[in-house]
């Protein structure tokens, strides 16, 4: 959190865009000092820091520091500036009253964003961490080389089905490849043509597998050198466990599980209507930790995992297959938090030959008796798991959003 007590400081709005960056300067009481656009290129950023010289107590406040604003948020402090992260959200809410007709320009954005600093003292400080920068670069990649595979396993099978025909296997190995390409030889030039492509594919398919191999191993040893314990969680691997890392980042940031299961999109909406009463999967938050807590959720359910276990009690309580899917992915969404907790204050208790995946503390499904948040709407609150958070006045943002009596 950061704190904007002396009145030297000043805050600086960044609107960040690829080739681009608008930002704004306002002191304590939100009275505008300067403003400007720089390129993001060498020269453009230097040209930034150049300008923003002009104030020596200054807090940079960047729009979306984990999505588009993260390049230029990494550079900033790299260079020792502080850095606050401002949710495109609270940016959008003070657009929205500010005069203007809540006109969006690069210029009001800055603006929005500055201000949103200037009210809000419980913006998420930025640190640099390269280790979890290079986990984040590594997953990106290892993702990449994911898609690059299916799509030359596509184009292979489909070289394949042309030189076989009527034997085209629907999950083919480099191997089976290999046979089907040692066993086929065409006189004519369209499948002498073919064959070399199918060559092609498959040497290229070798080298993408091993290279994917290479990452997950590489993934693996950094999630360990941190000391965490994702991976004794059933169905969560080095793959996983580096994502929610490189995501999460500091998990102190939200306050209890529910926040946390809501930033995970893992929150059950209600989807009720007359007489039927159902909830749905929520299509808010993050996406891609969303679908790292899907593989997950499906990893146990094909495995005799606890989790397994689970989704068919709650099928035999009527529940449909998503719905059931809902059910256990909010209980690993809440084993996820309360492992990344554990490995934060390093208070991880393990059970025997050192694996806490088998207890029922760590246990993606057992959670204990009294807790039953996936089968309500809005999950009531949880047991307080970090400090209280000290009582903050109500922004003027805040109290504009408040219903009209």
């Amino acid at each position: 959190m950061h704190e904007l007590e002396q009145k030297e400081h000043v805050v600086i709005g960044v609107d960040p865009h690829k080739l681009s960056a608008t930002i704004e300067v306002v002191d304590q009481h939100e009275r505008f000092l300067g403003s400007g656009r720089f390129t993001t290129d060498r020269a453009g950023y230097a040209a930034m820091r150049t300008y923003a010289k002009a104030w020596p107590e200054r807090v940079w406040a960047v729009e979306g520091s984990n999505g588009a604003g993260r390049p230029l948020a990494q550079r900033l402090l790299e260079d020792g500036e502080q850095v606050v992260d401002v949710p495109a959200k609270l940016a959008a809410r003070v657009r929205l009253f500010d005069t203007g007709h809540n006109r969006k320009t690069d210029a009001r954005d800055a603006h929005s964003i500055a201000i949103v600093a200037v009210r809000t003292r419980t913006l998420r400080t930025l640190q640099l961490d390269g280790e979890l920068e290079a986990l984040r670069m590594l997953t990106d990649r290892r993702e990449a080389l994911t898609r690059r595979r299916v799509q030359t396993v596509d184009r292979l099978q489909a070289l394949l089905a042309e030189l076989r025909p009527g034997q085209a296997k629907r999950d083919i190995t480099t191997g089976q490849a290999k046979t089907i390409l040692a066993s086929v030889r065409p006189r004519d030039i369209a499948g002498k043509t073919r064959r070399r492509i199918a060559v092609e594919e498959l040497a290229e398919l070798v080298a993408v597998e091993a290279k994917i191999k290479k990452a997950t191993a590489e993934l693996k040893a950094i999630v360990l050198e941190r000391g965490s314990h994702l991976m004794d969680l059933h169905g969560v691997g080095p793959v996983v466990a580096a994502r929610v890392l490189a995501d999460v980042g500091d998990v102190t940031r939200f306050a209890d599980r529910n926040r946390f299961a809501s930033w995970t999109g893992t929150a059950p909406l209600d989807a009720s209507s007359g007489e039927q009463n159902r909830h749905r999967l929520s299509r808010a938050g993050n996406r891609r930790m969303n679908h790292m807590i899907h593989i997950a959720a499906i990893s146990q359910i094909r495995l005799d995992t606890d989790g397994r276990a689970y989704y068919l009690r709650k099928r035999a309580e009527g529940k449909k297959p998503l719905e059931a899917i809902r059910c256990l992915k909010r209980r690993i969404s809440d084993a996820i938090y309360r492992q990344l907790l554990e490995d934060a204050l390093g208070a991880v208790d393990t059970g025997p030959g050192g694996h806490c995946g088998a207890t029922q503390e760590s246990s993606a499904v057992d959670l204990p008796p009294h807790i039953d948040t996936s089968d309500q709407p809005l999950p009531g609150p949880a047991q307080p798991t970090l400090r209280p958070a000290p009582m903050l006045r109500k922004t003027d943002t805040e109290r504009d959003l408040e219903p009209i009596p």
